[in-house]
């Protein structure tokens, strides 16, 4: 994860190939000791996807079935969260 400023990251895929991606939000889950990271492209923003990462910023894919629940259910509560309605509303 190479980070542009504080909501934009180059990821690369296996073949090494260069993505541009927004950065949604992050979350941390302290008893798995983990964060994530949600993270969309400006050309699909509806297509968000969610990767774990650590100190040292690499990303890895979420891969877990329990972790993807759980992102999953976080990021409904983001998009029902009344303020970020609000924020998306003035947008």
């Amino acid at each position: 994860m190479e980070p542009r400023n504080d909501d934009e990251i180059v990821i690369y895929d296996e073949d090494g190939n260069e993505f541009l991606m927004n950065i949604l939000f992050t979350y941390e889950n302290e008893e798995r000791g983990a964060e994530y990271v949600f993270l969309y492209d400006n050309a699909t923003p509806e297509d968000i996807i969610v990767m774990k990462y650590n100190e040292d910023h690499e990303l890895f894919e979420v891969t877990d079935e329990d972790e993807l629940n759980e992102a999953e259910e976080v990021l409904e509560a983001y998009n029902e969260d009344p303020s970020i309605q609000e924020i998306k509303d003035n947008d």
